[in-house]
């Protein structure tokens, strides 16, 4: 044996053995599901090998690989051209990431229409091709479903063009094997739409999804997919010395880890010559699993989504949740997560991506129409921004103007209430006035008893004495009897006086 043969043997043996060393850990586990695995020679249809090929998947935006063959059978038949105009409807418009995000009423060919789809993998691009082709998305969805049959595709129930999750919608690894085939069989002149590495729409470069591209050797197709339900899914073509291999591997739990296992059996299959005993697509057993498992659990948990390619990874198909590797049924989160944290996965990745080179896409009939519609659309949006800011200012003058008529206002009904209650204040205090209470006795009448306290008492002084005359007993009496002054002293002072001059008083009386 030569030893280029042996060498490319040994890495083959060890690839696939990396490759399936996890599934060591759920054979002992009964009654487990394994993740769809398919590599086939495409000239011959042969398997070159194959895990759980039959059973039935989600398959995300791979189906719009489905959606592309149906486009272009009927531009083969002559019904379209790939120069007719894609209508982008307000349904379509509303579909959810990943998307281009025209308005509704945009239109471009049908051409740019599917290059868009297997780069950038549009979910609104692709619902608005079946809206067109078919005249409604059931129809397209049951021209999806008739040329599935009419191709060999026995295990897939399409019900929309793009790929978002739908309970009913599922297929398997061997059925998209058949349709690659299909694809480069019936369309070789449209191969080129699936190697695309990038594209360019106005100034933005949107580069191809699928990891593979310039990254392994051979690559040239086809398209990835993604949902939480289905995981990471790949159809990939490489061709080396002549020979074209495709590779279906899914329900992955990242795009690394779908990209490296996807080159290992690349390796493997290079390596590998499909001989007279190898099955072919057709001869596989159908699968005993009634619907598809679901890989939510696994693949997004109660984490947030993983970075999404193809739409919203809150979005799932319920079905059942699956284990990784072994036979038919289903159920041991424990076997999903020893088969997910391969440590030889983790620990490798493939070389940087060669450098992209963009095709270019635009709306409209043709670039320069594309390019009025853009300059139209910018200035339109230059414009709502400008009258924006303008409404946002004169808003915010207006609001200033307000508060400030406000504050106004306030201050009036402040000076108002105030001056209101000052002459309200007025008004009650001539209402309650009284006249001021007399302090003197009227003349002529004694003051009483209880006021000589409060009453300046002025002691009587002797009488002058006259020569040869001694003091007269009556004036002393008068004088003892003479009224109180009019007008009566401060309470504090008259009773101290008083206090004051009732010793001279008795003396005066002892004299007499």
């Amino acid at each position: 044996m030569s030893s280029s043969l042996l060498r490319r043997l040994s890495v083959g043996l060890a690839a696939l053995t990396g490759l399936l060393g996890t599934s060591l850990i759920g054979i002992r586990a009964a009654d487990a599901v394994t993740v769809p695995i398919l590599v086939a020679d495409v000239d011959s249809g042969k398997v070159i090998y194959a895990q759980a090929p039959t059973d039935p998947w989600y398959p995300a935006s791979i189906t719009k690989l489905m959606t592309t063959y149906v486009a272009l059978d009927l531009v083969r038949q002559g019904k379209v051209s790939l120069d007719s105009m894609i209508t982008i409807s307000a349904a379509a418009a509303a579909e959810p990431p990943s998307k281009m995000g025209f308005k509704p009423g945009t239109q471009l060919t049908l051409d740019n229409a599917l290059k868009i789809i297997m780069v950038k993998s549009a979910n609104d691009i692709a619902y608005a091709i079946g809206e067109n082709l078919g005249g409604s998305i059931d129809t397209f969805a049951a021209m999806m479903n008739e040329t599935a049959v009419r191709i060999g595709m026995r295990d897939s129930h399409w019900y929309n063009p793009n790929g978002l999750p739908d309970p009913r919608q599922w297929t398997s690894a061997r059925d998209m094997a058949v349709l690659a085939r299909a694809l480069i069989r019936d369309f070789p002149d449209s191969h080129d739409l699936f190697s695309i590495s990038a594209i360019q729409f106005g100034r933005a470069v949107m580069p191809n999804h699928n990891g593979l591209l310039g990254r392994y050797p051979g690559t040239d197709g086809m398209k990835t997919g993604f949902i939480c339900s289905g995981g990471f899914n790949v159809v990939a073509t490489a061709t080396r010395n002549g020979r074209r291999i495709v590779t279906i591997v899914m329900g992955q739990p990242s795009p690394r880890e779908r990209d490296v296992k996807t080159a290992d059996l690349f390796d493997y299959a290079f390596g590998q010559s499909a001989g007279w005993t190898s099955p072919t697509l057709e001869a596989l057993p159908a699968s005993a699993l009634p619907a598809p498992p679901d890989m939510r659990p696994f693949v997004c948990g109660g984490k947030k989504p993983p970075a999404i390619e193809d739409g919203p990874g809150a979005l799932s198909a319920p079905g059942s949740a699956a284990q990784l590797i072994g036979g038919s049924a289903a159920n041991s989160p424990a076997l999903a997560l020893a088969a997910f944290s391969n440590p030889a996965l983790r620990a490798r990745s493939l070389p940087p991506r060669a450098p992209l080179q963009p095709i270019a896409v635009w709306i409209g009939r043709n670039p320069a129409e594309g390019q009025q519609i853009l300059e139209s659309q910018e200035a339109e949006q230059k414009a709502a921004a400008a009258n924006t800011r303008a409404a946002k200012l004169e808003a915010a003058k207006a609001k200033r103007l307000a508060a400030l008529e406000a504050a106004k206002q306030a201050r009036e009904a402040r000076a108002e209430r105030a001056q209101a209650a000052r002459e309200a204040a007025k008004e009650a205090a001539k209402t309650t006035a009284k006249p001021a209470p007399k302090l003197a006795a009227k003349a002529g009448r004694p003051l009483p008893h209880a006021a000589s306290a409060y009453t300046a008492v002025e002691t009587p002084s002797m009488p002058e004495a006259k020569p040869g005359k001694g003091l007269s007993k009556p004036a002393a009496k008068a004088t003892a009897h003479k009224p109180a002054p009019a007008k009566a002293a401060p309470a504090k002072e008259s009773t101290g006086k008083s206090a004051a001059k009732k010793p001279a008083a008795k003396k005066a009386a002892a004299e007499e």
